[in-house]
């Protein structure tokens, strides 16, 4: 045990002493390279290596070198292709580009004659070497260097030429060792094709076949305090087969090499996320390799690596924790003021006032609802995690891009439409609308009332919402559930504290007929919603969906129509309406087939299907479709970018294209400044606009973003979720002086 305890020691120490040696040696000599260290036990080895003859092999105790041509002859005006060969013995190890925790890349200095050239090693992909605590990057049992040799065009045939390549290599175990040899290599010059070597073609096949891809997606990252996240659009990738993931970063520092690279994997991207490096921030952007394993039908492993270089994402606004709660109990108190939520509150309130006349408990109440929207937070909460930690993305009002949950909303509007107006009652009393739902009165009917609140409150999202969601979504489970409980209070909080003020109920008028007729006129706002979500439902899933909606909820207010009407029968008159009813009732749910069979018809299609569509707002502004590459090729003509990400069952967004975005002086403030206007539509599920959100801090529509022209200092400037007309002008208006400028350089 004491041995492998001290082998462990040596093992981490040894590799960091080296790369600290080398850093001081940085310091006089070139960068990173581990030559004149005067290291005890290394001197004779050394010696023995410099004494030994140059030529194509060099052989050490641990490593056989081999300077290796494609072909035997080379061709004026070409590039010829040469490869520093490793054989490494068992358990031993070389070094990448980027080493990693601890350890030195290969180095080759060339000596070439006059007009020759060689370029920089091609790098074939690592494997990850952990050592103790540390992980490093490099290679075992074999590492094949390629370099292109630019041959000169006046390289005379028939001359012999001699490439010399001065090799130093660190070679590791539980101790590192550095050596270094001079490999050489003659070649002929000759006038026709070269001719392959035998020997090499297989080894440098080998080697071709496993080198990086340039990568066929972009990506994106981004520090987010102690964290970085890699985002590349990888479309069609199946999480369920891939067996493993890796970013290989160039540069030193980027990432914390041993800390874990969480995957994540949607159907339209690729994501991993761990711990950031102690570098700076790049300044041009981060390349690497990614590193992917995939499992064949067969069961072998395939493994693909690819070069990318990532652009710096859209920047996150983070806040931290007691922000995120604070904001998220603003928030919640705000809500109670949005349209969505008005007609429950409205009924709430007449529940309250015929609570206080009959002199029941009211705190009991208050408490019951208080649970009750508590209790749906929660849920939404943890749906929202369960999806996320599956790798789907989701936010604020997921469950509304589903056709069929949209279409059961509207089901459930036409009910508690015609309970309102009378068509049918159940239960003895009226005890809000959620006892109405549960077929009960007092504490239970408060409860239900709180649910049904939490349910007609996400088409909606108030102001400071978004940002304390947007952090509870990329947060522990736990931080997660006590900013959406936080929220929950905020909504909770009006009839909490009037449950708990007896003086504040004298505001409520007292019960009388008025209650009757107020109760029947919210039947309307009732009947408006379900005609607003029949509306989205035709935009999610097509006509079809539409016409299945309408005939069920006529089925459901003739079920609805029955039950009452037979409530006063008696034998099988009575038996033959409650049978008619649940038929009918039975019919209107089988048409929420019409809008899953719809969605997914349409699903197809996506955003890409109409990207030469446009949209106009009022008689003003036309919309192009939003996508990252209209984003991009908008911001390189130097014109700033308006994007306005919304969604057909978000009122916040709609409310702000009426009222605000569709006024002249909007449009014209926006044509000043020649700016591009963009939809991003999260209607239907779209991981691609669900990620653009994410790097704000957001988790939901709306969410409105200026971008200046590309290669401008200026950031993106985010709107607030409530839209102004004096506001909205101003900021389109700061943008255009940064488009003045980006246009200066095409004059």
């Amino acid at each position: 045990m004491i041995g492998k305890i001290v082998r462990l020691l040596t093992c981490l120490a040894v590799p960091a002493g080296l790369a600290l040696a080398g850093q001081a040696v940085a310091q006089t000599s070139q960068p990173g390279t581990l030559r004149g260290l005067d290291l005890p036990g290394l001197a004779t080895e050394k010696s023995a290596q410099q004494s030994a003859p140059a030529g194509p092999v060099f052989r050490t105790k641990h490593v056989t070198a081999e300077l290796l041509s494609e072909h035997v002859t080379l061709r004026p005006g070409t590039t010829a292709w040469v490869a520093l060969v490793f054989e490494i013995v068992p358990n031993w190890h070389t070094y990448w580009r980027n080493a990693g925790d601890s350890g030195e890349a290969t180095r080759i200095d060339w000596e070439l004659p006059p007009g020759y050239s060689a370029g920089d090693i091609v790098w074939p992909p690592p494997e990850r070497l952990p050592v103790g605590p540390l992980l490093n990057y490099g290679y075992s049992g074999e590492a094949i260097h390629l370099v292109p040799i630019s041959v000169p065009e006046d390289a005379r045939p028939g001359e012999d030429v001699t490439l010399t390549a001065n090799a130093s290599w660190l070679v590791c175990e539980e101790v590192c060792i550095p050596e270094e040899g001079v490999l050489k290599i003659g070649l002929p010059v000759a006038a026709g094709p070269p001719v392959a070597g035998f020997r090499a073609g297989p080894i440098f096949a080998k080697a071709r076949a496993a080198l990086p891809k340039p990568s066929p997606w972009t990506a994106k990252y981004r520090f987010n305090g102690n964290g970085f996240r890699l985002d590349v659009a990888a479309a069609g990738l199946k999480r369920e087969v891939i067996e493993d993931a890796w970013f290989y970063p160039y540069g030193h520092g980027v990432v914390k090499y041993a800390a874990p690279q969480k995957l994540t994997v949607t159907d339209r991207a690729l994501t991993l996320e761990t711990q950031r490096g102690k570098a700076a921030k790049p300044i041009t952007g981060v390349g690497g390799l990614l590193v992917l394993k995939e499992r064949l039908g067969d069961g072998r492993i395939a493994t693909q690596a690819f070069r990318l270089t990532a652009a710096e994402a859209a920047p996150v606004f983070s806040i931290g924790f007691w922000e995120a709660v604070v904001l998220a109990l603003l928030g919640g108190l705000i809500l109670n003021l949005m349209p969505c939520v008005l007609p429950v509150l409205a009924v709430k309130a007449l529940s309250f006032a015929r609570h206080a006349a009959e002199g029941r408990g009211m705190a009991r109440h208050g408490a019951a609802y208080t649970v009750g929207v508590l209790a749906s937070f929660a849920v939404v909460g943890a749906v929202l995690l369960a999806v996320r930690s599956a790798g789907e993305a989701a936010g604020w009002g997921f469950q509304l891009q589903e056709p069929v949950f949209v279409l059961l909303m509207a089901y459930l509007m036409v009910l508690i439409g015609l309970n309102f107006a009378g068509l049918f009652e159940i239960g003895g009393r009226f005890a809000g609308i959620g006892g109405a739902l549960a077929g009960r009165s007092g504490l239970s009917g408060s409860f239900f009332t709180g649910v049904l609140a939490v349910i007609v409150a996400t088409p909606c999202t108030a102001p400071f919402m978004g940002a304390a969601v947007g952090f509870a979504l990329g947060q522990t489970a736990a931080v997660a559930m006590a900013v959406m409980l936080a929220l929950g209070l905020g909504l909770a909080l009006p009839f909490l504290l009037l449950s708990m003020a007896p003086r504040l109920l004298r505001l409520i008028p007292k019960p009388g007929p008025w209650m009757v007729r107020f109760k029947q006129f919210l039947a309307f706002p009732m009947f408006a919603t379900a005609a607003w979500l029949v509306w989205v439902l035709s935009l999610q899933a097509g006509d079809a969906a539409v016409l299945g909606a309408l005939a069920g909820a006529v089925l459901l207010a003739f079920a609805a129509w029955l039950w009452q009407a037979s409530a006063g029968a008696s034998g099988r008159w009575r038996l033959t309406g409650l049978s008619a009813a649940a038929i009918a009732v039975i019919v209107a749910f089988a048409m929420v087939r019409y809008a899953d069979s719809g969605a997914s018809g349409t699903a197809n299609a996506g955003p890409e299907a109409g990207a030469t569509a446009t949209t106009t707002t009022g008689e003003g502004i036309v919309w192009q479709p939003f996508s990252e590459a209209r984003l991009a090729a908008l911001r390189a003509e130097g014109r700033p970018v308006f994007i306005n990400f919304t969604a057909a069952w978000c009122i916040t967004c709609i409310a702000n294209e009426q009222v605000v975005l569709r006024l002249e002086s909007v449009r014209k403030a926006v044509d000043s400044a020649r700016m591009a206007m963009l939809k991003g539509d999260w209607t239907r599920r779209d991981p691609v606009i669900t990620a653009h959100l994410a790097a704000f801090g957001r988790s939901g529509v709306p969410l409105y973003v200026i971008y200046p022209p590309e290669g401008s200092p200026k950031k993106p400037m985010v709107l607030p979720q409530i839209l102004t007309e004096g506001g909205t002008v101003a900021a389109i208006r700061s943008m255009a002086a940064e488009t003045r400028r980006a246009e200066r350089p095409r004059d």
